[in-house]
């Protein structure tokens, strides 16, 4: 029996690397820390090593929890980086572990897809990867808009809300990299979103709500920007004089603290003065307005309004 090949000149380089990648070592890396063709076979031959993908040895056999296999599907692509799914779970974007493997290689190269692997392809790849962080991934930015294109208007927005509160990015950052992608769907949703989180209002919130909700259901149009009625200097967004019915615009997205305390302490105080508060998001006005419209209808008609609602010009109105 032939025994266990020399070390290689670089034996110590290659044990860092190997812990540094989970136990994951390439072909490449190994051939260039001084092993030889042999030795690596040796390995594999042995099962000292055990092939994860075409050029890629696990040297911890029985490792496979998930970012060791999404590691190993990069490395089995050189010059690949994480994407979609599976950079928006490493960044905390994404709850669960997706079941593929994705991953970004530029246009123009022509490479086999790993087993459990997905291929996304761009041109300039390089210019869409966060040279910061190893394992390669696409930069979170890019990644936020990747995700959000892929789902419904509800899933934009709660992503975005999901980004924001992590402080992952920001309007300033997002703005320019959606300006520079051509059809883009919910492009509209989204400008008016980051319009404003950038000014901290709910202008563009507001003109949704007048816009969507009362005058396409015949709602009444509401007093904008009502003095509060309790105390401080804070106003109400939409407040319904005759039937005492306030609704406030919540455009923050992911933002707690302070401010939403002060929120409830406000609701209470109208509260007993006989006022009801009715709190309504971004999904609510951009997504859904028609059930939005619904539900503000049916609290006017208890407070004693009469009149009926109207369907609008959407084909799956609710009124």
């Amino acid at each position: 029996m032939l025994g266990a090949p020399n070390p290689p000149r670089e034996a110590s380089e290659l044990r860092a690397t190997s812990v540094e990648q989970r136990g994951l070592l390439t072909r490449e890396q190994c051939l260039g820390a001084g092993m030889t063709a042999a030795a690596v076979r040796w390995k594999v031959d042995r099962r000292v090593w055990e092939p994860v993908h075409r050029g890629v040895y696990q040297t911890r056999p029985g490792k496979d929890d998930w970012h060791t296999a999404a590691l190993a599907a990069l490395l089995a692509v050189p010059g690949s980086a994480w994407s979609h799914q599976t950079a928006g779970f490493v960044e905390g974007l994404v709850g669960t572990p997706p079941l593929v493997v994705d991953l970004l290689v530029d246009e123009r190269r022509r490479v086999a897809t790993p087993a459990g692997a997905r291929l996304h392809r761009r041109v300039d790849a390089d210019a869409f990867v966060d040279p910061l962080h190893w394992p390669w991934r696409v930069d979170v930015d890019h990644t936020v808009l990747d995700l959000a294109a892929k789902g419904s208007e509800s899933d934009a927005v709660a992503l975005l809300g999901r980004a924001f509160s992590r402080h992952l990015t920001s309007e300033a950052a997002l703005r320019p990299r959606l300006a520079a992608r051509t059809r883009y769907p919910h492009r509209g949703l989204l400008d008016d979103v980051l319009a404003d989180v950038a000014d901290g209002a709910q202008s563009v919130m507001e003109v949704r709500f007048v816009r969507d909700v009362e005058r396409a259901h015949g709602l009444p149009l509401g007093r904008r920007q009502a003095p509060t009625l309790s105390s401080g200097l804070r106003l109400h967004d939409v407040a319904y004089d005759e039937e005492r019915v306030l609704v406030e615009l919540d455009g923050r997205l992911g933002h707690e603290g302070p401010a939403r305390v002060g929120d409830g302490i406000r609701d209470r105080r109208s509260a007993t003065l006989g006022w009801l508060t009715v709190r309504a998001f971004w999904v609510d006005v951009a997504v859904t307005p028609c059930e939005l419209a619904r539900e503000v209808g049916v609290i006017l008609g208890s407070c004693g309004r009469s009149g009926r609602l109207r369907r609008c010009r959407r084909r799956d109105c609710v009124t």
